[in-house]
C-alpha cells in the first residue's frame, strides 16, 4: 500500500491563535529560541498498491477543493510518503522508552520491567 501526504497551512496573513498559544507556552516550558509558531494540518491518503501519477493528481485536486479552505489556507505540499522513512520512524519510536503523560520515562510498577 502506498500513501500520499498533503500538508496544509494557514496563509501567512491569517491570524493563527493556536500557533500563538503554542509559541507563548514554549519558553514557559523551557523551550527557548523559537521566534514564531504556525500550526497546520496533515492528511495521509492511503491507496492500494503503489502510488501512481493519477493518484497524485487526484490528491492534489482533493487538497485544493476539499482538504483546504482556499480563502484562508495554502496547500504547501503533496508528496508520496517514503515508506522506508516511516518504517524507520516507527521502529525508533518502538525502541524509545515509554513516557508518562508528563513526559517522564515510565517506570515499571513494583520493580517490574
Amino acid at each position: 500500500m502506498g500513501s500520499i501526504v498533503v500538508d496544509v497551512m494557514l496563509k501567512p496573513e491569517i491570524l493563527d491563535p493556536q500557533g500563538q498559544a503554542v509559541g507563548g507556552a514554549l519558553p514557559r516550558l523551557g523551550f527557548n529560541g523559537f521566534t514564531d509558531v504556525r500550526q497546520g494540518k496533515r492528511f495521509v491518503l492511503t491507496v492500494d498498491g503503489d502510488v501512481t501519477d493519477e493518484h497524485l493528481a487526484a490528491a492534489r485536486e482533493a487538497a485544493e477543493t476539499l482538504l483546504s479552505n482556499p480563502v484562508i489556507e495554502d496547500v504547501v505540499s503533496v508528496h508520496v510518503l517514503d515508506e522506508s522513512a516511516a518504517d524507520e520512524s516507527a521502529a525508533d519510536e518502538a525502541d524509545a522508552p515509554a513516557e508518562d503523560a508528563d513526559g517522564e520515562p515510565d517506570e515499571a510498577e513494583d520493580g517490574e520491567q
